[in-house]
């Protein structure tokens, strides 16, 4: 159950288009930095990014890479005379070849068939109860069925962006390990030249997988907690000891995204680096790992807001988003970052 603060978000602050469609390099966003002791707010540009942390510290980052995760299928149902186009979303990869989904629009049951192309279609298998999200079957598995993914597949697109972008406009530099349904933002706006002078200074980089599930149900009656929304991480033994080198030696690990948290406060908990988590992290939250996020801005009411409370008390959090809407910084995956130390 989500407890995040409400606020009202002027339309005009939603960034409705990739920064480089606005005239403005991915690196060259504005960034408010927020101290979570006092309070005390700096504002920026993301480039100068390596001026706000030091040598010794740690960047975690989600090297998971976005699929194109909207398909169109064709149903075909046992009896039914004339087969029907439907749109469907991918929510959650289950195994190499099975996938949670969300059709849009048209009913789909058990035993539907679902043609996508001759040669890839899936059958309807289950039905997730209390959910519109349906479980299929693909007739290919693994790095085949990835490929006919992203040969056909469009980015998801919410309504506050209004018109399509290519899927390049949704990926971080640094994704590798396909499996994301919707971009692991946070991290968008890193460039090659922002990971170099990081390093130069001395803040060293690490990367993990954090599979992003599907995080709107297209109808809010079908509004998710974090206990209910599962996906998958994987964290390298090596990362992991890099992590507990860096806290010991006095470091601060900071992690690129809530993603990033959740994976790393996952492995905490349970111990396992790899598997899938529902962890809820909310202001009563001891984080064990996390001394600090990069994030973007997050909407009224969302959960990820219940998240940043347990770095920074509510009071100040709310002051601070505050006075980010004063200053016109721009929300959602194509907006503008926030740094919290």
């Amino acid at each position: 159950m989500t407890h995040a603060f409400n606020f009202h978000l002027p339309s005009s602050l939603n960034a409705t288009q990739p920064p480089e469609r606005r005239g403005v390099r991915r690196d060259h966003v504005r960034m408010m930095v927020l101290d979570k002791s006092s309070g005390h707010i700096n504002h920026d540009r993301f480039i100068n990014l390596e001026k706000h942390l030091q040598p010794g510290d740690l960047l975690v980052l989600n090297n998971s890479r976005t699929l194109p995760a909207v398909l169109t299928a064709t149903r075909k149902r046992h009896n039914e005379r004339t087969p029907t186009r439907i749109e469907i979303r991918l929510a959650r990869r289950i195994s190499e070849n099975t996938w949670d989904v969300l059709p849009v629009g048209e009913e789909v049951r058990n035993e539907d068939i679902l043609e996508f192309l001759p040669e890839l279609s899936a059958k309807v298998i289950t039905e997730v109860s209390g959910s519109p999200i349906k479980t299929i079957c693909f007739t290919k598995k693994g790095a085949d069925l990835l490929e006919r993914i992203y040969s056909i597949g469009e980015p998801i697109r919410y309504e506050y962006i209004y018109q399509d972008w290519p899927l390049e406009y949704y990926q971080t530099v640094f994704a590798s390990k396909p499996g994301s349904v919707e971009m692991p933002s946070a991290g968008r706006a890193f460039s090659w030249e922002v990971l170099f002078k990081l390093q130069k200074k001395g803040v060293r980089l690490a990367f993990i997988q954090l599979h992003t599930g599907l995080s709107y149900l297209l109808d809010d009656k079908w509004n998710t907690s974090p206990e209910e929304n599962n996906e998958e991480f994987a964290i390298e033994s090596t990362v992991m000891k890099n992590i507990y080198e860096t806290k010991v030696s006095g470091g601060r690990v900071i992690a690129v995204g809530t993603t990033v948290v959740r994976a790393l406060e996952t492995a905490a908990k349970t111990g396992d680096l790899s598997g899938w988590t529902n962890l809820y992290i909310h202001n009563k939250y001891p984080l064990k790992i996390a001394d600090g996020i990069l994030t973007g801005f997050h909407e009224p009411k969302a959960s990820h807001l219940d998240m940043l409370e347990a770095f920074v008390p509510r009071p100040l959090l709310f002051s601070a988003y505050e006075k980010a809407i004063k200053h016109g910084y721009l929300w959602h995956e194509f907006g503008d970052m926030n740094l919290i130390l």
